[in-house]
């Protein structure tokens, strides 16, 4: 994979839009009787998932089996990432039923297995940890066997706001590195890569049994070789669990896709990461960070 400079990226973007989307990009619709039934019980209950806020892929797939990733505390997220679907902005208060209305449409979905993420909340002191925290116990209320895999933020590296949350028991946690280091300040610039990587590091340290877990974009014109760093910082600081998928450019105002990387090449990072001692790696072009994430824990 070349190395993508600044030089020229005005020029580059122009010419995303016009890269033919390959084969093993098109996706299925699933059953739409799924989908709906799903979709229903989201609105019913105000709840909000990161299939449709973000613009998912496999929304349809995850959907049509029973399957959903909820994203708390409203679809209005304080940063502005160039790579992400999701709204930014003020965020509206906290809905204090939120976390009750959850653990019901869980119940009423039949999960044995649930992620629950959130958009970044700067403007909360903890960061929204406590209310992750009350998700958790609310699922745990209803059904105490019901695995729970939180999708979080980087709280701004705060150890207490993670504690608050390590302290519900959830079985995972996830959180994403997103990119390579050389990317952060364009793709990310509101975060910083070295405070992702004490998230993994500060949640081992500060509950070992607990699952770490971290996911990467391809295509936003990165080296193997700085890929392979990623996989390397992330052992380093204690990541047990891995994906890797294709960055889809949601819109033209977003950062550019460089390229679709390729099926063999996602399995060719699947195997290198799972030589450094990864327990367990989700490696293809429709992956995401949630994407079956059951059946990764349990590998």
């Amino acid at each position: 994979m070349p190395l993508m400079t600044n030089t020229g990226v005005d020029d580059f973007m122009k010419k995303d839009t016009r890269i033919a989307k390959p084969e093993w990009l098109k996706i299925s619709l699933g059953n739409v009787k799924g989908f709906q039934t799903i979709e229903n019980i989201l609105k019913e209950l105000n709840l909000i998932t990161v299939c449709k806020e973000a613009n998912c892929p496999n929304r349809a797939e995850c959907y049509s089996s029973g399957t959903a990733t909820f994203m708390i505390m409203g679809g209005m997220c304080t940063r502005k990432c160039k790579f992400c679907n999701v709204k930014d902005g003020s965020p509206k208060s906290l809905d204090i039923d939120e976390p009750k209305h959850l653990a019901e449409a869980v119940k009423k979905l039949k999960l044995n297995y649930v992620v629950v993420t959130s958009v970044t909340r700067d403007d909360l002191a903890d960061g929204g940890a406590s209310h992750f925290a009350e998700v958790v116990e609310e699922i745990r209320k209803t059904d105490k066997n019901v695995r729970v895999e939180l999708l979080i933020p980087d709280l701004k590296g705060r150890e207490e706001s993670l504690k608050i949350i390590l302290d519900a028991k959830p079985e995972v946690l996830n959180h994403n590195i997103e990119t390579i280091s050389r990317l952060y300040e364009d793709v990310r610039p509101e975060a910083e890569y070295s405070r992702s990587l004490e998230v993994l590091r500060m949640s081992k340290e500060i509950d070992p049994k607990i699952k770490t877990k971290s996911g990467i974009m391809l295509g936003l014109g990165e080296t193997r070789e700085e890929v392979v760093q990623v996989f390397k910082d992330l052992r380093e600081n204690s990541c047990d669990l891995l994906t890797i998928g294709q960055y889809l450019r949601p819109s033209e105002e977003h950062y550019p896709m460089y390229e679709y990387v390729t099926p063999e090449d996602f399995e060719w990072y699947k195997e290198k990461a799972e030589e450094m001692g990864f327990e367990g790696v989700a490696s293809g072009p429709l992956v995401r960070s949630s994407y079956k994430a059951w059946e990764l824990y349990n590998d």
